[in-house]
């Protein structure tokens, strides 16, 4: 053989081999079942990236996935299935060889979704099926019932941020920031449902991860009056610690903490606010845009309040990063119509704070920290119709650059009445003064 043939030989059999080992590479290493109340997410975990097809089929449903030149190398009949959307998850006859059949059986027809994510510590490829049930009436009907009468209580929607496949932030011991955020968020819910006049509604009551718009739309649909995310922060190097809340900023954040939560989250714009008003009427779009701006605006003016109040009590249980509210243009704070408040309880990725956020004395404090700062501001500025508008008079003590009508609009009164309650004679009021702001 000559040295030519010999080197076309070589080459020939190095290339149907890279080529045997590219199309049998893939393998399906273990699979991970995420079970929300209206919502299940299963991720297939692969050695490398996957090409796939799907389909669904009927009586009995099913969802078909097909993964091109793939192993399955994992016990279907062993994976944890919580979800009440699967009966079970199996292989079938293949349509090609090397090709992997995954068969989801389902309990009932079930809208899904199938997207491929790249490696993301602590997660190799992944393969996503997203199971929806959220458009059901049974899951419509899952909402706070509000009273009629002019006694209703004050929703405040919490939520534990990530969940599921989204572990969040992970500490130098390996705390998961999901875990930590949960476990302040049912305290928190429990503080606030044990408040007469209050009621919580929480985002996520497990380990599954809650699409950032959803998260929103859960406390739209539950008519909340305040929606507060719990977060526990995180930085590149282990030496910032302390507690900060974020309100919605319109345009990029001007800190470098800022500008990595902003990198670290999914962005999603939320149009939100006076939906019924845009599905129910004729009126112009400009005047359509103008009511979004306002509930906006008045939304973000509440949020840096009830921040300020929050901030004041979590100084005296923790080290806070910054004193003030601090702004960021975060997803999970763009409803419009609701005032919102993404808390980062402490820095998981310093070791001190990371053991601080898993001890439950301090996770408690955390908890009725945030209460008592809410509850504060409700106190002095309840929404009209609550109980708590009913309690008692309101008592403002004004601050630099506000006036009368500043204070009669954030308040929902008029001017002449904060003037009659407080035998005023003229408008002008000075820094410190304290007012007592009538009930609408």
């Amino acid at each position: 053989m000559t040295l030519h043939k010999a080197i076309f030989s070589l080459t020939f059999w190095v290339l149907l081999c890279a080529s045997f080992n590219a199309n049998s590479a893939n393998d399906l290493d273990s699979v991970r079942v995420w079970a929300a109340p209206e919502s299940t997410r299963v991720v297939f975990d692969l050695s490398d990236s996957p090409q796939y097809d799907s389909f669904t089929l009927t009586e009995p449903d099913r969802l078909v996935v097909d993964i091109k030149n793939t192993k399955n190398k994992v016990k279907l009949d062993n994976v944890n299935n919580n979800s009440k959307l699967i009966k079970r998850i199996r292989t079938s006859k293949p349509p090609a060889k090397g090709t992997l059949r995954i068969v989801i059986d389902l309990t009932k027809a079930t809208k899904s979704n199938l997207f491929t994510l790249p490696p993301t510590a602590p997660y190799g490829n992944r393969l996503v099926v997203d199971l929806d049930d959220s458009f059901s009436a049974e899951a419509r009907s899952k909402t706070v019932t509000q009273s009629t009468d002019t006694n209703r209580d004050i929703i405040v929607a919490i939520d534990a941020g990530h969940g599921g496949e989204d572990p969040g932030s992970i500490g130098p011991s390996g705390t998961y920031e999901k875990r930590v955020v949960l476990a302040i968020a049912k305290r928190l819910a429990d503080k606030i449902n044990s408040t007469p006049g209050m009621q919580a509604v929480m985002t996520r009551t497990g380990d599954y991860f809650v699409d950032l718009n959803r998260r929103s739309e859960l406390a739209r649909r539950n008519k909340a009056d305040l929606l507060l995310s719990i977060h526990a922060d995180a930085f590149t190097s282990p030496q910032p610690r302390g507690a900060s809340a974020w309100v919605l900023s319109m345009s990029r954040a001007d800190s470098e903490l800022g500008r990595l939560l902003e990198h670290t989250e999914k962005h999603s714009e939320l149009l939100g606010g006076v939906g019924d008003i845009i599905q129910n009427s004729d009126v112009e779009k400009y005047l359509v845009q103008t009511l979004i701006d306002m509930q906006k605006n008045n939304s973000m003016v509440m949020s840096n309040d009830i921040a300020k109040d929050i901030l004041t009590d979590l100084g005296s249980v923790t080290h806070l990063h910054k004193r003030s509210p601090a702004a960021a243009s975060l997803a999970v704070l763009k409803a419009a119509d609701i005032p919102s408040i993404l808390i980062e309880t402490g820095f998981i990725s310093n070791p001190s704070e990371e053991k601080l956020l898993l001890n439950r004395n301090h996770q408690q404090k955390l908890a009725d920290a945030i209460h008592r700062g809410v509850v504060r501001y409700f106190e002095a500025s309840p929404p009209s119709g609550t109980l708590f508008a009913q309690r008692s008079n309101i008592k403002h003590k004004v601050k630099s650059g506000e006036s009368l009508s500043v204070i009669a609009r954030r308040y929902g009164v008029s001017v002449a009445g904060i003037k009659k309650a407080n035998n005023l004679k003229s408008d002008v009021v000075r820094i410190g003064q304290n007012l007592v702001i009538p009930r609408v």
